[in-house]
C-alpha cells in the first residue's frame, strides 16, 4: 500500500528576502507532504506542491542580455581562428591546430587564475561592480584583438580577455539570488536558451564581417581582416555595458545596504590616497578606537567604578567616527553572521559535481576547438570547408537546439530530474565525439547512389552537431542548477560559482592545446588519423559519464520534484523499521 512522503527541504538559504521559500523541517524521505499539517504554509496539499514564485522577469531579461552579449562576442573567434593563426609570420605549415589551441587556451588559462577571484570579490563588494569591470575590460580587449598581426599579440590580448572577465560565474550566481526552487528550472532554462542563441549570432558575426579583400580599394588585401567582427562584438557589450549600468539591479542583499557604486569608487582612491601619504588613516584610527571600546566594555565588566570612564572613551569614539565619515573608506559589506565550514560547502556530491563540470567544459570546449580545425583541414584528415561554411553550420546546430531546449528538453528534466538529464548529456558528448570522424567527404561516392557526397556530408555534419550541441546547452541547464543547488547558502554561492568557473576554465585551458596537439599529430597518420583527438576526448567524456552516476543528493533536484513511483516503493520497503527510517534521516543530514 502506497504512500505520500513530505517534500524536499530547501537546503540553499537565500540571502534576499524575495522570492524566498518557506522553511520545512529536515524529511526522513522523500517524495510529497502527508497531509496538510506537514506543510509550513496553509492551504490544500496541491497548493503546497503547485507553488510558485513570479519569476523576476525584468533582471532576468538584464542577465539574459549580458549572456548574449558576451556569448556573441566570444563565439565569434572561433569560425576566423584557424585562417587568423595561419596568417601569423610565426606559424609554421602543417601545426595549424597546435597554435589555435594555443591561442584558446591562453584564455582559458587566464580565466582559470582569476575566476575564483572574481566569485570571491563578488560576495565582498557585490555582483553588479563585478559585472561592470569584466564587460567594460573585454570590451577593450576586443578592439585590441581586432588588430593582431603576430601570435603573441594574439596570445597576450587572449590572457588579459580572460584575466578581466569573470562574469559567466557571477551571472550564474545573481540568477540562484533571484529565484528560488519553485521557479529556478524555468530562470535557468532560459540562460542556456541565450547562450544558444549567442552560438547562433557569434558563428555568423565572425563568419560574415571578415573580409579578406579590402572592401574599399577592389584587388587589394586587407591588412586588418578581422578588425570589423572585433569592432562588432565591441559595439554590443558597449551596449550591454549601459544596460548594465541603468537597469541590472545589485542582488547580493548585504552589498544593498552600501554607498552607491560611484561614492564606494571614491572611498577606493581615498583608502589609497591615505593608505600612502597619512602617518595615521582615519580607518585605523577607527579600528583603534573600536578595539579599545571593546577592551573596555570588557574592563568594566569587572571594575564598577569604570562606568564614567566608559562614557567618556564611547563619546570620543563617536567624535573620531563623525570626523572620519566623510573619508573613510566603506568598500566591502558587513559579513554575515553566518559560518560554515568547508566540510559542509565540499561535500561528496559538490566535489563530484566540480569534477564531473571540469570534464564537461573539457569536452565541450575541445569540440569546440576540433570542429573548426577537422573542417577546414584539408583531406584526408579534414574535410576542406570554408569558414563561412563552418559558421552557418554551427549556427543550424544553435538554432535547432534552441527549439529542442525550449519544446522539449526542459519538459524532461522536469520529468527525470536534473542529475539524470546532466547524466545523459555526458552520455550525448561520448556519441558525437566517436561519430565525428567518420562523416564524409564533398566527393565522397553517394550512398545507395542517392543525393551528393556534399549533401551527404552536410546531413551527417547536421545531425552530429546537434547531438552535441543538445550535450553542450541542455547539460549546462542541468549542471548549473545542480551548483547551485548545493550551495547551503546565498553568502558562499559566488565564491562556489567562482570555483567551478575556475575548474571550468583548467578544462577550457587544456582542452585547445591538447585537442589541437592531437590534430596535429593525427595528419600524419594515413588512414583515419582524425579519430585519434575525437577518440581520446570521447574517453574522456565517458569517465566523467561514469563519475556522474556517484551524484546522488536529493537537495539538488527542484522544488516538488520527486523519484518514479517504483523507487519511492523501494525506500518506503527501506523505510518501514524505525531503525532505517533514523539511519536515512542521519544519512540526510550529514550530506547538508
Amino acid at each position: 500500500m502506497g504512500r505520500t512522503k513530505p517534500s524536499i527541504q530547501p537546503r540553499r538559504k537565500s540571502s534576499t528576502l524575495h522570492y524566498q521559500t518557506f522553511p520545512t523541517k529536515p524529511p526522513t524521505s522523500r517524495g510529497r507532504p502527508l497531509s496538510d499539517t506537514a506543510s509550513p504554509h496553509h492551504g490544500s496539499e496541491s497548493d503546497d506542491v503547485h507553488h510558485e514564485s513570479p519569476l523576476p522577469t525584468k533582471q532576468l531579461a538584464v542577465l539574459a542580455v549580458i549572456a548574449l552579449a558576451e556569448q556573441t562576442a566570444f563565439n565569434s573567434i572561433s569560425p576566423y581562428l584557424p585562417e587568423m593563426a595561419k596568417s601569423f609570420p610565426e606559424v609554421k605549415e602543417g601545426k595549424m591546430g597546435l597554435y589555435v589551441g594555443l591561442i584558446a587556451s591562453s584564455f582559458a588559462l587566464a580565466q582559470f587564475a582569476t575566476n575564483f577571484f572574481w566569485g570571491t570579490l563578488s560576495d565582498r563588494v557585490g555582483r553588479k561592480p563585478v559585472i561592470l569591470i569584466g564587460t567594460l575590460l573585454t570590451m577593450a580587449c576586443f578592439v585590441a584583438f581586432g588588430f593582431c598581426r603576430t601570435l603573441w599579440q594574439a596570445v597576450v590580448v587572449q590572457m588579459l580577455m580572460g584575466f578581466v572577465n569573470g562574469n559567466a560565474g557571477v551571472v550564474s550566481t545573481c540568477l540562484g539570488e533571484i529565484t528560488d526552487r519553485s521557479n529556478q528550472s524555468k530562470a535557468f532554462t532560459y540562460l542556456p536558451v541565450v547562450y544558444g542563441i549567442g552560438g547562433i549570432t557569434g558563428p555568423l558575426v565572425g563568419g560574415v564581417l571578415v573580409f579578406y579583400n579590402n572592401p574599399f580599394r577592389p584587388g587589394e588585401k586587407n591588412p586588418y581582416p578581422y578588425v570589423l567582427p572585433n569592432l562588432f562584438s565591441a559595439i554590443v557589450l558597449a551596449i550591454d555595458l549601459v544596460i548594465c549600468m541603468f537597469f541590472l539591479e545589485e542582488s547580493l542583499e548585504e552589498a544593498r545596504d552600501m554607498p552607491p557604486l560611484g561614492k564606494r569608487v571614491g572611498n577606493l582612491f581615498t583608502w589609497l590616497w591615505q593608505f600612502t601619504s597619512s602617518t595615521r588613516p582615519t580607518y585605523i584610527r577607527r579600528l583603534v578606537a573600536r578595539r579599545k571600546a571593546a577592551s573596555h566594555h570588557h574592563d568594566t565588566d569587572n571594575h564598577l567604578d569604570g562606568v564614567q570612564e566608559e562614557d567618556e572613551d564611547e563619546d570620543e569614539d563617536e567624535d573620531d567616527d563623525e570626523d572620519s565619515e566623510d573619508s573613510a573608506p566603506t568598500l566591502f559589506p558587513r559579513a554575515s553572521s553566518d559560518t560554515l565550514t568547508k566540510r559542509q560547502i565540499f561535500n561528496y556530491d559538490t566535489i563530484l559535481l566540480l569534477v564531473t563540470y571540469t570534464i564537461f567544459q573539457l569536452a565541450n570546449i575541445s569540440y569546440n576547438s576540433l570542429y573548426p580545425i577537422f573542417a577546414e583541414e584539408q583531406p584526408p584528415t579534414g574535410r576542406g570547408l570554408h569558414p563561412k561554411a563552418v559558421g552557418l553550420s554551427l549556427a543550424f546546430a544553435g538554432l535547432i537546439t534552441i527549439l529542442f531546449q525550449i519544446g522539449i528538453y526542459g519538459k524532461l528534466r522536469e520529468k527525470i530530474g536534473n542529475r539524470v538529464t546532466y547524466r545523459a548529456s555526458l552520455a550525448a558528448f561520448v556519441m558525437a565525439f566517436l561519430l565525428m570522424p567518420w562523416v564524409g567527404y564533398q566527393k565522397s561516392v553517394p550512398y545507395w547512389g542517392i543525393g551528393t557526397g556534399k549533401g551527404w556530408l552536410w546531413t551527417e555534419l547536421g545531425i552530429i552537431l546537434v547531438i552535441k550541441t543538445v550535450a553542450s546547452v541542455g547539460g549546462l541547464t542541468s549542471a548549473l542548477l545542480l551548483i547551485t543547488n548545493s550551495a547551503p547558502n546565498h553568502n558562499v554561492l559566488g565564491t562556489l560559482n567562482g570555483l567551478a568557473q575556475t575548474l571550468s576554465a583548467a578544462g577550457r585551458a587544456a582542452g585547445p592545446f591538447i585537442s589541437g596537439s592531437l590534430f596535429t599529430a593525427s595528419t600524419k597518420i594515413d588512414t583515419k588519423g582524425e579519430a585519434l583527438a575525437f577518440g581520446i576526448f570521447a574517453g574522456v567524456s565517458f569517465l566523467g559519464f561514469l563519475l556522474s552516476f556517484g551524484i546522488r543528493g536529493e537537495y539538488l533536484e527542484a522544488e516538488g520534484w520527486s523519484e518514479s513511483d517504483e523507487e519511492e516503493d523501494d525506500d518506503e520497503e527501506a523505510d518501514t523499521s524505525g531503525e532505517g527510517e533514523s539511519s536515512n534521516e542521519g544519512t540526510s543530514l550529514l550530506r547538508k
